[in-house]
């Protein structure tokens, strides 16, 4: 099975989507280091938000086969500027989270994902558990 290193920004689902594939409770808990959790390497919102952060995030990298760069469908903006996934030399995949609330826009997230370099986009729901199947057909190819 391949790993996956979630990025996003603080709060966009990235530890309830790894507890979510790994079949655990959802509870929220803030991630203040990276967490490595089977096939799921999380990481810290503060490492995308912050600039100084990103050679942590390449570092942390080499442990990952595919980064999985996740975007919040109610947040209204984009913390991964333009070819942000080019750092990685990995394959680069767009997940939005929190698909199933009223007030997402999954197209807007779309945008901003392919723009940060994510060739192939999931709609994912840690909640309902909306494309988490996916997800784990995606990991065990």
């Amino acid at each position: 099975m391949k790993k996956i290193m979630f990025i996003g920004r603080t709060g966009c689902g990235k530890t309830s989507l790894t507890q979510a594939l790994h079949g655990q409770k959802m509870s929220y808990l803030k991630t203040q280091a990276v967490k490595y959790c089977g096939t799921v390497v999380d990481t810290p919102g503060e490492f995308v938000e912050n600039r100084r952060f990103y050679s942590a995030l390449q570092v942390s990298a080499s442990k990952a086969d595919i980064i999985g760069l996740v975007h919040d469908a109610t947040c209204t903006n984009s913390v991964f500027p333009p070819k942000f996934g080019a750092m990685f030399r990995k394959k680069i995949i767009g997940i939005i989270s929190k698909s199933d609330l009223e007030q997402g826009d999954a197209e807007r997230s779309a945008k901003f994902l392919k723009m940060a370099g994510a060739a192939h986009i999931l709609k994912t729901s840690a909640v309902d558990k909306t494309g988490i199947q996916d997800l784990v057909d995606l990991l065990a190819d």
